[in-house]
């Protein structure tokens, strides 16, 4: 089983301002490369902003307290944002998660497709 970084996701009230400082101050680029397909209407329908330094993406995402009651997860990633790691093996990462007791939340399709 093997893990890679993909982004790190940042949450905010302004996407558009927090956008515009990743691009401007830390002349980070827009990429439209690797971006999921968002599925705004199945739990999460805020704008996000993709940036990111050639290797790993910055996610600026609207911060949403609401989106684990709406998916009925116990851990929401949009409400002080999240890292999110690539893997090989879902199924043997979830069973390494909880062999070692570390609770999770499978958001499936809920907010992206695939």
């Amino acid at each position: 089983m093997k893990l890679t970084l993909h982004h790190i996701n940042l949450s905010t009230e302004k996407v558009g301002e927090m956008t515009d400082f990743y691009r401007r101050v830390l002349c980070l680029s827009d990429t439209d490369r690797d971006i999921p397909a968002l599925e705004k209407g199945k739990g999460y329908s805020g704008e996000v902003g993709f940036v990111w330094d050639g290797a790993v993406q910055v996610h600026l995402a609207e911060k949403d307290v609401m989106a684990g009651f709406k998916t009925g997860q116990i851990v929401n990633p949009l409400v002080r944002g999240h890292i999110a790691y690539r893997t090989d093996d879902l199924d043997a990462f979830r069973t390494h998660l909880e062999a070692q007791g570390v609770p999770y939340s499978d958001w499936g399709h809920a907010a992206v497709k695939g």
